[in-house]
């Protein structure tokens, strides 16, 4: 593998139909390049000299480009040798096994574009040999076979772009089971089994940001035996969601109206998982209402 130039501002993308680019692409849109997909091989130069010279306000650029492009095969090479002349290009290709990729077009079920009329391994294996001259180029090889959509954006992030891995974000909100459960929760837990301070005169006009309220409800009976189960659960849980690549999870805590008992065991959430480590939001969704 080659050694990677340190300007990533300027990237085209290739490889193997099914390898992943467009999965690529989409990654690299997050993290602010504009994507170009399927530029004519012929205009790579003339988009490179309005980039360099400033007459498009682009700042970083991926082209995605390969075997659609009718003249991709024999006007790339020469192409690229003329634009890295000019500027840092880096030209990552994408490949995978021939039983990944088969695979992926069957689970599709799409035809293989070189050979839509035959076998796709027959179609996967011809691709593979007329690229390898352009795989020679390549400042960075992929190989995508093992890796799922969230692997691939890491490994792009971390491997092609060199940033460091996004610590999970925990987003917490507390809601009222009567308005309803926020609908893009991960996570859903129920604190109706606790005391409710609102048969409690004194407490019944407050909410779970008021001390009173937050001793009342951390004092129950079976209050902490269910912070200790909900901490067990969310340490064991949140960390295999980071593994598969989910960088953000969604809990939602709730109680009947959304005032006492689900603000209470929120924000005691919070204090646990920021001690962990883990980049912490909270929304009180229906204290107010």
């Amino acid at each position: 593998m080659k050694s990677a130039a340190k300007d990533n501002r300027f990237l085209i993308v290739t490889g193997l139909s099914g390898s992943g680019k467009t999965v690529v692409s989409r990654s690299l849109e997050d993290f602010g390049y504009y994507c170009i997909d399927n530029l004519p091989a012929k205009l790579i130069p003339n988009f490179v000299d309005l980039w360099l010279e400033k007459k498009i306000e682009i700042d970083r650029v991926a082209l995605v480009i390969d075997i659609r492009e009718p003249r991709f095969l024999t006007d790339f090479p020469e192409v690229f040798q003329e634009i890295r002349k000019k500027a840092s290009v880096r030209l990552l290709f994408l490949e995978a096994t021939d039983e990944a990729l088969v695979k992926r077009f069957n689970e599709t079920r799409r035809p293989h574009p070189m050979t839509p009329r035959k076998p796709i391994l027959e179609g996967v294996r011809l691709e593979r040999k007329r690229l390898l001259g352009i795989r020679k180029m390549a400042d960075e090889i992929v190989d995508t076979s093992g890796l799922n959509i969230y692997q691939l954006k890491d490994f792009i992030a971390e491997r092609i772009l060199r940033r460091k891995r996004r610590r999970t974000q925990a987003i917490l909100t507390s809601f009222g089971y009567k308005h309803g459960i926020p609908l893009d929760s991960d996570l859903v837990f129920d604190t109706r089994l606790l005391p409710n301070p609102f048969y409690v005169d004194a407490l019944r006009t407050r909410n779970g940001k008021a001390p009173s309220v937050r001793k009342f409800v951390l004092e129950s009976s079976g209050t902490r035996g269910f912070l200790r189960e909900l901490f067990r659960f969310v340490d064991f849980v949140v960390p295999r969601f980071a593994k598969e690549g989910k960088t953000t999870v969604a809990v939602a805590v709730g109680c009947t109206g959304g005032k006492h008992r689900s603000v209470v065991v929120a924000e005691e959430l919070r204090a646990h998982l920021k001690d962990k480590g883990y980049d912490v939001r909270i929304y009180h969704r229906d204290l107010f209402k």
